[in-house]
């Protein structure tokens, strides 16, 4: 009977470790320093990959962060309170956001960028439109399957509604929206953008009695931001129309 010794099984090789022992080479670094150092590099390459994957997961409309975002073309939006809100706390205490203004104001600038600051800090975070949202959800029911859905929605440690106003919703896709909102209160964070004013809600959800409980829940501790009726979009718009006027 002859035995035979197990193969040895090794952990991948980090990319890093070259450059790095060549290095503590230089530097005449002992053994545990230079393991120290490899360690710290691997961690890193870890967390970038963890973050880049959090950020992929969110299914984001496109990458915008905060830094991006032009303070001084939104007066009436307080830098130092978005500034805060990044830190995460707001989603610790379950507090929803909501940003309320009209087309082209940056409320999904700053809902995205909101988003990438907590992927960057791991959190689970889900990005989608309201519509996209309801639609989800009412073929969910169709193929037998909500359960399963609301099950995986409620996981994510942020969720982002956006567009909330801007599609009348049938009364069984106000009731799937008003669903999600509620089984997250006080428990998860939700932020949500809008261009109505809570008094014209109606005109999106026209049963009155939904309404009033879906704002009820989600107004609740929420920290309400007004984007104001000055759109960047047409704004940029207009300055360039000026330059190729000028030029």
């Amino acid at each position: 009977m002859h035995n035979s010794a197990a193969p040895c099984v090794c952990p991948p090789w980090p990319i890093s470790a070259r450059p790095l022992a060549e290095e503590a080479i230089k530097q005449r670094l002992t053994y545990l320093r230079y393991l120290e150092a490899l360690l710290a590099t691997e961690l890193e390459e870890r967390e970038r990959n963890t973050i880049a994957r959090r950020i992929k997961d969110a299914h984001l409309p496109r990458m915008k962060t905060l830094d991006e975002f032009d303070f001084s073309k939104a007066p009436q939006i307080a830098a130092t309170k978005i500034h805060e809100l990044a830190q995460g706390g707001y989603i610790e205490r379950a507090e929803p956001i909501i940003l309320i203004g009209d087309c082209g104001t940056g409320k999904t600038h700053l809902l995205t960028g909101l988003c990438v600051a907590a992927c960057r800090q791991k959190r689970r975070v889900r990005f989608a439109t309201a519509a996209a949202l309801v639609n989800e959800l009412v073929e969910a029911k169709q193929q037998l399957q909500l359960r399963r859905v609301l099950a995986r929605w409620e996981r994510y440690d942020l969720i982002a509604i956006d567009e909330v106003g801007y599609v009348p919703m049938a009364d069984l896709g106000a009731e799937f929206l008003f669903q999600v909102i509620a089984e997250r209160a006080e428990k998860a964070t939700v932020i949500l953008t809008t261009n109505l004013p809570f008094s014209e809600w109606t005109q999106v959800i026209p049963n009155a009695r939904l309404c009033k409980a879906l704002l009820d829940r989600i107004t609740d501790r929420a920290h309400i931001i007004e984007t104001g009726a000055d759109s960047f979009r047409f704004r940029r718009t207009v300055e360039k129309g000026r330059t190729k006027t000028t030029g």
